[in-house]
């Protein structure tokens, strides 16, 4: 963890420096609030709220101590290479001027700051780091092998963050929100349709599945079914058929309907405890 937060720092002060030198102090001015114009690259697509009200209490206790970097557009306009949290929180805090340093960023290096910025500062959540990622290797044309050494962490990380962006959209919501964890998308990654990652979400969310749990029940849906003729059995009709696939999908295991006259019964087959307890849970759920 040490040697991440190292590299870090030494990609985000090659333009930021922690400490900056002498003649970088005197470049540091104050500017009207309305001059400030967010980063358009902005990774960060939600803000924390209560945070930000924290940070604007602190701003009103104790002003901007750490300037806000940003490069210049016009005569009048700035746009903010990194600190839109405290220029959000300044603004909430009712201050008309804050303190920026000007420095000389091109296009290509917007994103890559902003990224490593809120990485340093406070983590992005999975889903917005993940878009980072893939801006950064799609817009900038980048490897992932570069990527990961900008933000200073191995190729196969940025692989996997990456790899989330292929779930359904309802599931990188759930991930977004923090319903479900990093370890939990990679989980859910192991089933191929995306109706079963979203029926898979949904219980897991809905009965507080720790990821190693959730491998469990990803293992278990991603099982084929149980060999057995490939058309419909002998004397069983198409509609019970219907009804028997229906069941399997919903259920995540084999079904088998059984008729004798106008009776009949259900056979819902499991392969362990786990997902007895599993198919009960959801049977029984109100």
């Amino acid at each position: 963890m040490a040697k991440t937060r190292q590299a870090l720092g030494r990609g985000l002060s090659a333009l930021i420096p922690e400490t900056p030198p002498p003649q970088a102090r005197e470049r540091t001015t104050e500017v009207d609030l309305d001059r400030l114009t967010p980063n358009r690259f902005q990774p960060r697509t939600v803000m924390d709220e209560p945070k930000l009200a924290e940070l604007s209490r602190s701003i009103q206790s104790s002003g901007v101590i750490q300037p806000i970097v940003v490069r210049q557009l016009d005569a009048d306009t700035f746009e903010i290479v990194a600190g839109e949290r405290r220029w959000r929180a300044a603004q909430q805090a009712g201050l008309l001027r804050v303190p920026v340093v000007v420095r000389d960023v091109p296009d290509g290096k917007l994103l890559e700051i902003a990224l490593i910025e809120n990485l340093q500062r406070e983590n992005l959540n999975p889903i917005e780091e993940a878009e980072a990622y893939r801006r950064l290797i799609d817009e900038y044309r980048q490897t992932q092998e570069a990527v990961a050494a900008v933000v200073g962490k191995d190729r196969a990380t940025v692989a996997n963050y990456v790899r989330l962006l292929a779930l359904p959209s309802e599931v990188q919501a759930e991930v977004a929100a923090g319903g479900l964890a990093m370890g939990h998308a990679r989980a859910l990654l192991g089933l191929t349709e995306s109706s079963a990652q979203r029926r898979a979400a949904r219980d897991v969310v809905a009965r507080g599945l720790s990821v190693r749990e959730t491998e469990a029940l990803v293992k278990t849906l991603g099982q084929p079914a149980p060999r057995g003729p490939a058309g419909p059995s002998p004397g069983v009709d198409v509609h019970t058929q219907a009804a028997q696939e229906r069941l399997h999908v919903a259920l995540g295991t084999r079904v088998r309907i059984v008729r004798k006259g106008g009776k009949g019964r259900i056979e819902i087959a499991f392969s362990s405890e786990s997902e007895l307890q599993r198919l009960f849970e959801h049977l029984t759920a109100t």
